[in-house]
Parts: structure tokens; sequence; C-alpha cells
């Protein structure tokens, strides 16, 4: 019986998961192999891929097989006879008789075959075509853009991520100190509990901090729910399953002090290796073929063929002719102005193209400026609500000792706790908000190296 439970217990051990442990880096680079946003994304640069060879087909030779089948229900039939004017026959022949009679005496010949079957050979190749050729242009850039389109989710979803991170830290962090500092307002209750039982304070006095004590604990609950939440984020973004434990190992001292080295010295910002400015140059691009294209549509399409065909059943009379070369040329003459009128629709594209693309480089630059102003003031804001907690929580530390010694009240003790909760709270906001704007940050800059 111990060796079976021992079997079992050992089989459920191995089908349990290892707990994935992930620094920062780790999870972002975890997620651009399994995140299903991203994965998506490669499936497009893989469709594009056999855009451009299907479009590269187009232009190749083409090779096919026809096989058709033919039933007569009559088969037409030629016949000589039966008569024939002697008078016809050139002079000088003789035994004009004989020849009469073996005319009328010919049989009919059939003109097909009750049942036939035709197969024909063909290869076509086009020459030239103008549309064709910027075709192939166009899917080339839509490839690229394509690429490019699944760098800009990549940074993202890093991005995303970071964010999630920086959250699921935060909140651990602030769990911690509600929970060390419930144990500190436990024991001053507990003791306040036993002071009352002697007399020595008035029940109000317990009661007060009592009701402190409750609301750290349903901010620790509150706290608690939001990890949980927070993580399963996470697994989401990671592409992980939500049965999968996982460990955050990196701290928020350790992030915080990467970002200062990073951000709060001159960054340099380059729009021309933007990821955001690099597609809009694409679409400008496809917009200028586009007009390319309808600009072609004015030049002939040239194009050749080769042709064979074979029977199964030959006919007496067949007139048939196995193999055909041909050739054939398209030039457009006259549209009614359709043509113009496209060409000027693609020019009307082009120029909104290139207000686009001037938009989006001084948006840009802007979002970069933006983002590091946010993150200076984030700064700023982190380390004035540090200190505001140290203070706060000095004060309220003080205040306990005064309060067991009798020198101070409890309205004066719950005020300072509630101002060290919220300059706690206030703290961690700062944290988390300094964070995303180094995570934006880094998002806006690794798309521009």
């Amino acid at each position: 019986m111990f060796i079976i439970l021992g079997t079992i217990t050992e089989g459920f051990g191995q089908d349990k998961k290892e707990t994935l442990k992930l620094s920062l880096p780790d999870a972002q680079a975890f997620a651009l192999q399994n995140n299903r946003t991203i994965r998506s994304s490669k499936i497009d640069i893989q469709h594009a891929e056999k855009q451009v060879w299907e479009n590269l087909a187009t232009g190749l030779p083409q090779f096919s097989v026809a096989a058709n089948y033919l039933h007569q229900f009559v088969v037409p039939e030629i016949s000589f006879g039966p008569y024939l004017d002697v008078n016809v026959l050139p002079d000088g022949v003789l035994n004009k008789s004989d020849i009469v009679n073996a005319y009328k005496n010919s049989p009919s010949f059939p003109l097909g075959i009750r049942n036939n079957t035709t197969i024909d050979f063909t290869v076509s190749q086009l020459i030239f075509s103008g549309e064709y050729l910027v075709g192939l242009q166009a899917t080339k850039v839509v490839k690229e853009m394509t690429e490019k389109s699944l760098e800009k989710t990549e940074n993202e979803t890093k991005e995303s991520v970071a964010g999630t991170y920086h959250l699921i830290l935060v909140l651990g962090e602030n769990e911690r100190v509600l929970s060390k500092s419930l144990k500190s307002v436990d024991k001053t209750y507990n003791e306040l509990v036993k002071m009352n039982e002697q007399g020595l304070n008035e029940e109000t006095d317990v009661d007060q901090v009592k009701i402190s004590k409750s609301n750290i604990q349903t901010l620790i609950t509150s706290i608690e729910s939001q990890k949980q939440i927070s993580v399963k984020l996470l697994k989401y973004q990671l592409g992980l399953g939500f049965d999968q434990d996982i460990e955050l190992t990196d701290s928020l001292p350790g992030l915080i002090e990467q970002g200062k080295m990073q951000y709060l010295t001159s960054t340099a910002f380059d729009i021309n290796n933007s990821v955001d400015y690099q597609l809009v140059n694409y679409q400008e691009k496809i917009s200028a073929l586009m007009l390319k294209r309808e600009k072609s549509k004015y030049l002939p399409t040239i194009s050749a063929f080769y042709r064979h065909e074979e029977q199964t059943n030959m006919p007496a009379f067949n007139f048939a002719v196995k193999d055909v070369v041909g050739a054939s040329l398209s030039i457009p003459i006259f549209t009614s102005g359709m043509r113009n009128a496209r060409v000027s629709e693609a020019k009307f594209d082009l120029a909104k193209s290139d207000l686009a693309k001037e938009n989006a480089e001084q948006g840009l630059i802007m979002e970069f400026e933006t983002a590091k102003s946010t993150y200076q003031t984030a700064y700023s804001n982190f380390i004035t609500n540090k200190e505001s907690m140290d203070l706060s929580h000095k004060v309220y530390d003080k205040t306990v000792i005064k309060y067991k010694e009798g020198v101070s009240s409890s309205f004066e003790l719950t005020q300072n706790q509630n101002q060290f909760l919220t300059a706690e709270s206030n703290y961690y906001n700062s944290v988390l908000a300094l964070l995303n704007a180094k995570a934006k940050l880094d998002r806006i800059l690794s798309s521009s190296k």
C-alpha cells in the first residue's frame, strides 16, 4: 500500500508544472515568442511573402492541360453519289460509264466521331504589362510594411507586458507594507483591549483603532484581488495558461534606478528610425505606386501562347491543326475619361499621404518630448511622495509611542495613521506612474534604434 501511494504521489508531482521565474527582460522576450497577437502578425508576414510570389508567378510561363469529351448523337456524313453528270467529265476521259458506276457505288464518309476526347496542352507567357510590373513593386512594399507592423506590435507588447509587470510588483510591495502595518495596528489594538479591561482607557479609543484595523484589512483584500487579476493578465500577455505558476524576480528599486540612469540624462531621438514614421513612409510609397499603376494602364499589354491538341479518336476527315502559336496585343484607346479620373484620384491620395507623413513627423516628435517630460515629472513626484511617506510613517510611529504613554489621543493616532496610509498610496501610485512612463520611453526609443 505504501509503495502504491508513493507511486501515485510521485505521478501527481510530475504532472505539476514548474514555476516560471521571469525578470522583466525575460518576460518581454517570452512574450515576443508566445504572445498570440505577435504570432498572428508573423503569420501575416508569411502570407505577404506568398502574395509576392503569387504576383510574380502571374508574369511567369503558365502551363495548362484541358480535356474535353464529346458525344454526337448524329454524325454528319458526306457521299459522292448517287448522281454524276457525265457531261462534267473532261473530254478524252475513257470509260466514262465505269467512272459513273464507281462514283454511284462509293460509300459515304463520316465527318466526325460519335465519341471522342480532345486534350489541349497550352503554354502562355505574359510579355509586357505595365500594371504587372507596378504590382510587383507594390507587393514587395506591402511585405516590408507588414514586417514593420510586426516590429511595432512587438514594441507595443513589450510596453504592455512591462506595465502589467510593474503593477504586480507595486501591488505586491504595497501588500507587504500594509501587512506589516496591520501587524503593528493589531498589536496596538490588543494592548488597548487589555488596557480597557483594566479601565485605563475609553472604549471609544479601542473602537477607533479597530476601525483603522478594519480599513487596512479591506485595503489588503482589495490589493490581493487586483494582484490576482494582474497576474492572470500577465499570463495572458505572455501566451501562458492560467494554471502556470510564475515568479517575478525583478525589484522596484532596481527598475527605478535603471530608468534614472537612462532618462534623466540627455536622450537622443531619431525620427527617421522610428517604426511609426517608417510605416507612414511605406504608406506614402504605396500611394505613389498606386498612381504609377493607374498611369501604366495607358500602356499596351502583350502576351503569347503555344497550344498542342491531341484526339483519342481521329475522324476520317480531320481539319484540326495540332500545333498553334499565337500572340495578343491589347491597346487601350478610349474610356470616356475614366482613366484620367482614376489618375487624378491617385494623385489626391498621394497628396494626402504626404500631409499624413508631415503630421506624423511632428506628432512623433511631440510624443517623445511629452513622454520625456512625463517621466521627469513622475520622477520628481516619486521623490516627493517617498519623502512624504517616510515622514508620515515616522510621525505615526512617534504617535503610537505617545499614545501608549498616554500623551496622545486615539483621534490623533487614527488621524496620523490615515495620513500615513494616504501618503503610502500616493507613493505607490507615483512608483507605478514612473515605471509606466519609463516603459513608454522604452517603446518610443526602441523603435528608433
